[in-house]
């Protein structure tokens, strides 16, 4: 039958390892500048993020969708 998360991009990675992906590629000030939560402006920090986007779905699918735009950036070098 096949595995059914076989064409998920985000299968296997954790929201703890996109977020620090996205801090890394970006920087804090510009992830808040394309994201505007206040997790990602105010006081940063990892721990914070993850606490609030396990808890707000919206959030965490613009985190996971810009996420997936950065890997697309960096497969393209």
């Amino acid at each position: 039958m096949g595995d059914p998360q076989a064409n998920n991009p985000l299968h296997g990675v954790s929201l703890a390892k996109i977020v620090e992906s996205l801090v890394e590629y970006y920087g804090w000030e510009e992830l808040g500048l394309r994201i505007k939560i206040r997790c990602f402006t105010s006081d940063p920090s990892v721990k914070s993020s993850l606490k609030f986007l396990r808890k707000t779905p919206w959030a965490r699918e613009k985190v996971e969708k810009l996420y997936l735009i950065a890997q697309k950036s960096v497969w393209k070098r």
